[in-house]
Formats: structure tokens, sequence, C-alpha cells
């Protein structure tokens, strides 16, 4: 299996289907329900407990002052799951499961939510040290183990 050499991206229809959500947002139109029908038609019932996750502000971007960036969920179940949008990943079971070893799914909800909470501006927004940074990310590793 050849490494990938380029940046990680999700398939074309799922990248255009979000870039036209975004752009509907910039023109300062609601997310037309064509779009809204697309999101549940391609992530299923993860697409409506996403913009659930994303009516309740459950997405919060942590940012540090060397321009690192994650994104924590606050997941339905209480539980908080850290995402890296960057490489399209999640930290919670369900993405490890769903995504990662059966291939049935593209996202979990919760990244599904990160990127909506984006196209949305609805992310709650954190600024945190480089030490605080690496001590979150070090607590989820932990959790994890």
């Amino acid at each position: 299996m050849a490494a990938r050499t380029g940046p990680l991206t999700l398939p074309a229809v799922v990248e255009e289907l979000l870039s036209e959500m975004a752009a509907a947002v910039r023109d300062g139109a609601p997310i037309p329900d064509e779009h809204l029908l697309s999101l549940k038609f391609v992530f299923g019932s993860s697409a409506v407990q996403a913009l659930d996750l994303v009516d309740r502000r459950s997405v919060t971007l942590i940012s540090s002052p060397s321009g690192r960036r994650v994104y924590q969920v606050l997941g339905s179940s209480g539980r908080t799951y850290t995402c890296l949008a960057s490489c399209h990943y999640c930290s919670c079971p369900a993405f490890a499961f769903s995504v990662l070893r059966k291939g049935d799914s593209l996202l979990c909800k919760h990244l599904l939510a990160v990127y909506l909470s984006q196209i949305t501006r609805t992310c709650q927004q954190l600024s945190v040290s480089d030490k605080q940074l690496t001590d979150i990310l070090s607590v989820e590793k932990t959790q994890e183990a």
C-alpha cells in the first residue's frame, strides 16, 4: 500500500456538499433544505445527531500560541471527545469501529459536528498555552489506554 503524500481529504461529494453549505451561510442564508437532505443521505442518522451537537454548541476549538488546533466535542453521553479536523480523526469508539475498522462510515457524529460548526460559525473558542494543550491531549491519551 502506497503512503499518502498529500493532505487527507474527504470524498469529493462530501467536500462539495460542505463547500456549498459554507457558501450559503457566508451569503447570510440558512443552510438550504436540499443540503440538509443530502447530508442525511450521505451520513444517515449521524447527520441529525451532529446537527443536534451543533445546536447545543457542544463543539469547542482549542488553540495554542504555536498554531496548534484541536476540537473537543461534548458528546450526547456527556463524555468529551477530541477531534483533529486536519486529518479527520476523532477519539470516540464509533470512529475507531465504524470508520477505521469496518470502513462503513466516512465520519462519526462528533467529527461531522466539528465541520458543521465551522460552517455555521458556532464553535466555542478557547485559547490555551502550548503546555495546557499538551496536557489536554495527554489526558485524552491516558483515558483511551
